[in-house]
């Protein structure tokens, strides 16, 4: 039966919330409907830095110590106010739709200790917006071993799908932090983070220059990379892991650049990002022949350029550029796999988050 979804999406990089409508039987996708975003304000990406901070104290999922409970509350009314905005632009009602995926605001991952927390009240949003919302999507992955990340991948998949083009395909998202999904035809899907995405760029610029991130990668366009630095970074143990592997927002902010103009920075920290990226080439079961690049990092033409450079001579292309959207993708994807979470199909397998067996996942509040 095909449902109708709204998946949302508050990704790590703070930006704010991006929906999508999709039409979907949880296997394929019957039509991709609008999209929409809802950017956060200053000062809640402000509370939402501070609550990060505050995070690493968490030892239980539902603890919230310190500004998170408020932080909580704002990614709640701010989805309440994305969706309601969304539904008079559509001119859609709430009956109009069946399923809203929720994924929340990550906070904390740390799959190792069992742990992965997402910030986001889903009864009191289901209560808003009157109408039923999945969430809580990682959680069962984790608590039987799996990395609870990426869980786009069967989603990346129905897209490839739609495209007739021999493989091996990989479409990488680069959000705040980077993962890829690797595609070879129907049997192969491979997944996992590759590293930092936009997160350590965008704390720099604004800690530097007091921009949210680097519009365009004009900045980093202007700089030069410190590729020992970068080759220094890429020695850390997590880039010889093989897949599947996951991270947290803040695994990396430990790594400093020291006193560099901003111009440089940037360009260092664009490169890392590529270069760690092209680094899990090594290793997938084969090189990729064309990479699909979706998430903030398609639109940094700084980033883009240095990706071909590093993965020729693969093709490297943006989502948009293959009539899909690049910005939607990880709402819509929420939206499919809430369909797949009412219908108890696998939202995560071994390939993809190392979980022993497929899982299905999400819990459903009704308003």
């Amino acid at each position: 039966m095909i449902l109708t979804a709204l998946g949302l999406m508050s990704g790590t990089s703070l930006d704010g919330v991006d929906l999508a409508l999709i039409e979907t039987d949880g296997r394929q996708i019957r039509t991709l409907g609008p999209s929409g975003y809802r950017p956060y304000s200053a000062a809640e990406r402000s509370l939402l830095r501070e609550a990060l901070v505050d995070a690493v104290q968490i030892e239980r999922r539902e603890a919230r110590p310190g500004r998170l409970r408020e932080a909580e509350h704002a990614v709640t009314v701010a989805h309440a106010e994305a969706i309601a905005a969304f539904l008079a632009q559509n001119r859609l009602k709430p009956e109009d739709i069946d399923i809203i995926g929720f994924h929340g605001q990550t906070v904390l991952h740390r799959p190792e200790r069992r742990l992965t927390v997402q910030i986001g009240d889903a009864g009191a949003l289901a209560k808003a917006v009157h109408i039923p919302v999945m969430h809580d999507f990682r959680a069962a992955d984790v608590d039987f071993g799996g990395q609870g990340a990426p869980f786009v991948p069967v989603y990346h998949r129905a897209l490839a799908q739609s495209l007739s083009r021999e493989g091996p395909i990989a479409v990488v998202n680069i959000g705040g932090v980077s993962n890829i999904t690797y595609i070879d035809g129907d049997d192969v899907l491979i997944a996992c983070d590759t590293g930092p995405g936009n997160a350590l760029l965008d704390d720099f610029m604004h800690r530097t220059t007091g921009q949210a991130f680097d519009q365009d990668g004009r900045v980093a366009g202007q700089g030069a990379p410190d590729e020992a630095w970068i080759a220094s970074a890429l020695a850390l143990p997590f880039f010889a892991l093989p897949p599947p592997k996951s991270l947290d927002r803040n695994d990396f902010a430990a790594l400093k650049l020291g006193d560099v103009k901003p111009a440089n920075g940037a360009a260092t920290l664009t490169a890392f990002t590529a270069a760690a990226i092209a680094r899990i080439v090594p290793l997938l079961p084969k090189p990729p022949a064309s990479w699909i690049v979706c998430g903030g990092g398609a639109r940094n033409h700084t980033m883009m350029r240095m990706l071909r450079e590093r993965l020729a001579p693969a093709s490297v292309e943006s989502a948009d550029a293959l009539g899909w959207s690049a910005d939607a993708i990880e709402a819509q994807a929420f939206g499919f796999l809430a369909v797949r979470g009412m219908k108890g199909l696998p939202l995560s397998y071994p390939a993809t988050t190392g979980v022993p067996f497929p899982m299905t996942g999400g819990v459903i509040a009704r308003p």
